[in-house]
């Protein structure tokens, strides 16, 4: 047992956080210049794959769906880490950042991943097959989340702008989070069997096969990297953060797309997860992956930021406008009709890619 521990510390995983917030610890608080920002962005993504793998062990070690929701959560700890400490340090033009950044982490996860997703396994199998039942659950919840928090504070009336008062954003922040917690109740105990992985043969795979779960030491060290990680990526993100700004003030495009690239940025071990799950014909996993992401990423990053608002200056303003509003309800009715069958083919991935790319123009050149 201690050999095999000792193998897996000498992985260029366990080092590369220790590595990453070394370097956070050296450049923290300090303007860096052009060659530090490189080192420290090599190193962040370093950090994010990492976070990846460990959190891969944890996720085989608790078995599915538990495993789909270990990067669920470390994903909106990087999200909320991130969006406050830019919202402290950002002034105005960080008014809306919550809401770019999660509008952008709704497009990515429900087109970008799924969309990925489906072409994997349709490509590699025909046919990419999942639960509609548990995937249907989960797209009704994040419509249901992205309505509440991102398209009422349009319309609601008692502050001007996009936003909401604070009565209104405490009841929206309380019923994202029970509706999120409803819905991880539901997926881990109540109706497990529904999020569980479906082979193209219609076999429903309530374990690994092949591969016999990490042993309970190595995942307690994972636990610990995982968290080592996530420091590191919170802590780098915010050193390269004015640099990425600054890029994207130069380059004359619109301050939303900071929240693009955070999105892109916390999302990219989801990502991963989600196609190494899709090319093991593990399609469910995937969506349960990318589904899950966006709904924790609304119902667990706006009560925090909801409580965050308490000290940080300025209004919150989480109201999309109106071609977000479109994106948004034609990823829900393309998403419905992809789900509905419970199969899809190389179509259905195409028009989820179609619509994030869709998204990217749009937040480059509204």
């Amino acid at each position: 047992m201690a050999a095999k521990i000792s193998s897996y510390l000498s992985h260029w995983t366990a080092y590369v956080p220790v590595v990453a917030v070394a370097a956070l610890i050296l450049t923290w608080g300090r303007d860096l210049p052009p060659p530090v920002v490189v080192l420290s962005a090599l190193l962040l993504a370093g950090a994010v794959l990492a976070a990846v793998h460990h959190a891969e062990v944890v996720a085989h070690r608790v078995g599915e769906p538990f495993g789909s929701l270990v990067l669920a959560v470390a994903v909106t700890i990087i999200e909320v880490a991130l969006i406050v400490t830019l919202m402290i340090s950002g002034g105005e033009k960080s008014q809306s950042l919550a809401r770019d950044t999660v509008f952008a982490a709704v497009m990515i996860t429900c087109n970008g991943i799924v969309g990925l997703s489906l072409l994997v396994g349709a490509l590699r199998r025909r046919f990419a097959v999942f639960n509609p039942e548990g995937t249907g659950g989960a797209l009704a919840a994040v419509a249901t989340i992205a309505a509440l928090s991102l398209v009422l504070p349009s319309f609601t009336t008692s502050r001007p702008g996009p936003q909401f008062s604070p009565a209104q954003l405490g009841f929206a922040a309380v019923a994202s989070l029970a509706l999120y917690l409803l819905f991880v109740m539901v997926q881990t105990r109540r109706h497990r069997d529904y999020f569980l992985p479906i082979t193209t043969a219609g076999k429903v795979i309530d374990t690994e096969e092949h591969v016999d779960p990490p042993p309970a030491r190595t995942a307690l060290v994972s636990v610990g990297l995982l968290l080592v990680a996530l420091v590191a990526v919170v802590g780098l993100a915010k050193g390269v953060s004015p640099a990425v700004e600054s890029g994207v003030a130069s380059a004359g495009l619109p301050q939303s797309v900071v929240g693009v690239v955070i999105a892109l940025l916390v999302l990219l071990p989801e990502t991963i997860a989600a196609v190494r799950a899709a090319a093991r014909d593990r399609i469910q996993t995937s969506l349960n992956l990318a589904l899950g992401s966006a709904m924790a990423s609304i119902g667990l990053t706006i009560p925090v930021i909801a409580v965050a608002m308490i000290w940080l200056p300025g209004p919150l303003l989480l109201g999309l406008g109106g071609t977000q509003m479109v994106l948004l309800a034609l990823t829900v009715v393309v998403g419905t009709l992809t789900v509905v069958p419970g199969r899809a083919n190389v179509l259905q991935a195409g028009i989820h890619l179609s619509l994030l790319a869709v998204f990217f123009f749009l937040a480059a050149s509204p």
